[in-house]
Parts: structure tokens; sequence; C-alpha cells
């Protein structure tokens, strides 16, 4: 990995001298929306959904499966460092390996709560790592927003379309 603390996506850890991102949308409600939510964030296929171009050591997120996230011109190299699957929540987070423009850490994960309702959720903590996103700045963070509501956007669809 190349940045510490490693895990805090997990335990919700918002570590000082990282940019930190929190986008959550709704999905709906239901037990069967939520396991197909689930089912598509473990799966990697919600961020093949966005257009992105996944390369993956394993068909489904598990603790040491390495991953390349393309965009554009871009392709970074990941590893998962934790995976959860529960009654309330199931997804992945993914620490930057050499070679990522960025140092940190993202999640995926759905959720649901007390009323049933299910929602998704991309918490992320990192920093410039190499010179192109630092020269980025505020664009980057931007470039990060943007792709979180792309999964959410991406993953709705996945879940509507196979209802």
């Amino acid at each position: 990995m190349t940045y510490s603390p490693v895990g805090g996506t997990q335990t919700g850890l918002r570590p000082p001298g990282f940019r930190h991102l929190f986008f959550r949308m709704p999905l709906g409600s239901g037990t069967d929306l939520y396991e197909r939510a689930g089912s598509h964030v473990l799966s990697f296929r919600m961020h093949r959904a966005t257009g992105a171009r996944v390369v993956t050591s394993g068909p489904e997120a598990a603790p040491g499966v390495r991953l390349t996230v393309g965009v554009g011109p871009l392709s970074v190299p990941c590893e998962v460092i934790w995976t959860e699957k529960t009654e309330k929540r199931t997804g992945w987070g993914y620490g930057t390996l050499p070679g990522h423009q960025a140092s940190g850490e993202e999640a995926f994960f759905v959720e649901r709560d007390e009323r049933d309702r299910v929602w998704f959720t991309v918490f992320a903590y990192s920093r410039p790592a190499r010179l192109p996103m630092r020269l980025a700045g505020p664009f980057a963070v931007v470039g990060q927003h943007v792709y979180a509501r792309l999964c959410g956007r991406a993953l709705k669809r996945l879940c509507t379309v196979n209802a």
C-alpha cells in the first residue's frame, strides 16, 4: 500500500492530511434490492457498468484481490483490503498501489437502514501521489465526485434492469 492508515474506510476513519469524499445515494427499499445491489458491487459489475475498464485477479472482491481500473487515459492499480457481507452492509474497500495517481483508500458499499431503505455509499480518503494529480488540484476532486455519481447511477440502472 502507498499510504497509512490502512482500513479506515471500513471503520469510518477520516485521517488528517487527506481529502475526504462521502457520497450517498438512495436506491430504493427491500431485501431483494439490497441483495442485487450488493452482488453488483462485490462482482465489480457496477464499476464495469460505468464504462470503466476493470481488470481483476479474482471474480469477486476479496482481501488481496488486485484490480486495475481504467477511465479514459488513466489506469490505476489497487488492492482490495476488506470486504463485508452482512444483513445490513455489503461492499468492499481498496487501497492504492504504486503507480496509482492518488494515495489512499476508497470504499463502495450498500447499506440497509432501520426502515429497510437501501443506500449506495462511496467513502474515500486520498491525497495526490503523482504529478498529474497534483497539477489537477481541484479538478481531481471533481473527478472523484463525478465517478462516485457514475457508480451510483450505474448501480441503480443495474438493479432496475434486473428487477
